[in-house]
């Protein structure tokens, strides 16, 4: 690899780049100024930022040094011994360690010149080196999922990192786990460590669901983390078992029972101002119980309304629909689109001692101090239907309904926001026009919708480019025009391209919403009455200048907030 100094000379291999045509010596010296800064060997610069294909270099590389050609994508990366090298060298040289044969280890490596990388294999491992070429694109990414697995691993903790974090578990003790899983206490403790690790590292890296997966030869643990899962850890499949009881017990749900599905609840107390709930659920699959875990940080839904993502305008369509004293504001979305944030941010807003304020959710995720909260339970009769009509003898101001699922529901909520009420909920379509068609597809009569519904809400979340690494992108003007951006727009317009640095994953770092809101005008609700569809609702929006879920995610690439990337991914038909 090249050096990051200036007094080391290019390595042969980028001299081979400039002399095969890939770039030119004016690029190749930018690029390695740029590569400095970051503290990047300058081959893994050109690759990250898309200079070079890698998988080209790689192969006309094998071909020039007769050197063999391994693709990465066959092999587990958990069999690899990783544990032959030390982290700094890899690190430091870009290899990994493929297999172990007699003295000798076979070194995946993206540069074949780089002789010193052999060298320092042999002096620390005492095995004879020999290089294999591959992929520096997938190589990094390789390098990058064992690292971070091995920094999860339970030889790298420490009892006094977590000396101070406290766990209910329900007044289920330890030794209630060593005697149920009939392990020794000087067995199961590393496993009690390690859980506790995967639960704080999920909080500290903002994730907001943990995912533990048993296969036949492996146990992945994954974190979804703005809205895209990642492997984080792959524990030895012996301890497996252990690890799914462990968090079962902490969760107080029945450890014995592992052939039906199970729900359950653990509260993690992180200081006297701060406690996170993770809701459990265990479900069988071929090779063991998956656990899913889902994050529950209130503070989450604090965020404050100028933290949502709305353009000034919805802002003030949101804040006039809120505070009138009856009708439906409805949120719409796919799953993990932000809705309940979304929702509770206007409760917060409302929540005052003047108001009687109750939520119907299944489940409550959220808690919060003055709004009366009741959670589903659909085996006991207790349905979103009886609950709202329990509310409704309860002098309520507001009531938030978790989700319109039948007609019963839906239209003791219309009843209640034609009534005097202010009905927040959600439905699950794809956008505004669509919830109006879906209301009428469920029974509910035109008149009723037009005299109820003032606000409709579709909304995604897109994830944030990270403000320390991106870059600007050069695209074509006829690719632009094709997206969506105005030809007399193009001079001034600056779009971002995700890099990817150690503040950030993959080049962004937390998300944004992008939003459709849309009132009810006089010909919207002219055409409701009519029984318009969905597709002329959808027309009659736009020629009302009703921007679309497209439209807003367009602006937020113009502010430089996200990439068209990103907005290609959330908001394809």
């Amino acid at each position: 690899m090249a050096n990051s100094s200036e007094n080391i000379p290019l390595s042969d291999f980028i001299h081979y780049l400039i002399q095969d045509g890939l770039l030119t010596e004016n690029e190749i010296e930018i690029h390695r100024t740029q590569a400095q800064r970051k503290h990047t060997p300058l081959l893994s610069y050109l690759v990250i930022n898309n200079f070079i294909d890698s998988h080209q270099v790689a192969i006309k590389a094998s071909k020039e040094y007769n050197l063999p050609f391994f693709d990465l994508e066959a092999i587990e990366f958990q069999s690899l011994p990783i544990q032959l090298l030390n982290e700094k060298l890899i690190r430091k040289h870009h290899i990994l360690p493929l297999i172990k044969r007699g003295d000798t280890l076979f070194i995946a490596i993206s540069d074949p010149t780089n002789f010193q990388a052999l060298d320092d294999i042999k002096f620390q491992s005492q095995l004879h080196a020999e290089a294999i070429l591959v992929d520096e694109k997938k190589l990094l990414n390789t390098i990058e999922k064992l690292l971070e697995a091995a920094d999860t691993s339970m030889s790298d903790l420490l009892d006094g990192e977590l000396q101070h974090l406290d766990i209910n578990s329900n007044n289920i003790d330890d030794e209630d786990f060593f005697k149920t899983e009939g392990n020794s206490e000087i067995d199961d403790a590393p496993v009690v460590r390690f859980v506790n690790k995967i639960l704080l590292d999920a909080i500290k890296k903002g994730a907001s669901d943990i995912h533990m997966e048993p296969y036949e030869k492996y146990f992945r643990i994954r974190y979804r983390s703005d809205g895209i899962l990642y492997q984080v850890a792959s524990p030895p499949s012996n301890i497996a078992t252990r690890i799914v009881s462990r968090i079962k017990v902490m969760a107080k749900m029945d450890i014995a029972e592992r052939r039906v599905p199970q729900d359950g609840r653990i509260k993690m107390t992180l200081s006297q101002n701060r406690a996170i709930d993770f809701r459990v659920n265990s479900c069988p699959t071929l090779f063991g119980e998956k656990i899913v875990l889902r994050i529950l940080d209130p503070s989450s839904a604090q965020i404050g309304i100028e933290k949502l993502g709305f353009e000034p305008e919805q802002e003030k369509l949101f804040l006039r629909a809120i505070n009138k004293p009856y009708g439906m504001v409805l949120v719409t979305g796919p799953t993990g689109s932000g809705k309940t944030v979304t929702l509770y941010t206007g409760l917060n807003i409302l929540n005052s001692v003047e108001r009687n304020i109750s939520t119907a959710e299944d489940p409550v995720e959220i808690t919060v101090e003055g709004i009366n909260q009741v959670n589903m339970n659909i085996k006991a009769g207790l349905t979103f239907a009886n609950a709202l009509r329990a509310f409704l003898r309860q002098d309520p101001d507001v009531i938030m309904v978790g989700e319109i699922r039948d007609l019963e529901t839906a239209e003791i909520a219309v009843k209640a926001a034609q009534t005097g009420h202010l009905v927040l909920s959600t439905l699950h379509t794809n956008d505004a026009p669509q919830t109006l068609n879906r209301l009428m597809q469920m029974g509910i009569e035109p008149f009723n919708i037009v005299s109820a519904v003032i606000l409709i809400i579709a909304q995604r979340l897109a994830r944030r480019l990270c403000e320390h690494c991106k870059t600007p992108a050069n695209l074509p003007e006829a690719t632009l025009i094709a997206t969506g951006f105005k030809i007399e727009e193009l001079s001034s317009l600056k779009i971002y391209s995700p890099v990817g640095c150690e503040r950030c994953t993959n080049g962004y770092k937390g998300r944004i919403g992008i939003y459709q809101m849309m009132t009810l005008s006089d010909p919207m609700r002219a055409l409701i009455l009519e029984g318009g569809n969905a597709m002329q609702l959808a027309q009659l929006a736009k020629s009302e200048g009703i921007n679309d879920l497209r439209s807003s995610g367009l602006n937020k690439i113009r502010m430089g907030i996200t990439s068209l990337e990103e907005i290609d991914r959330i908001t394809k038909d």
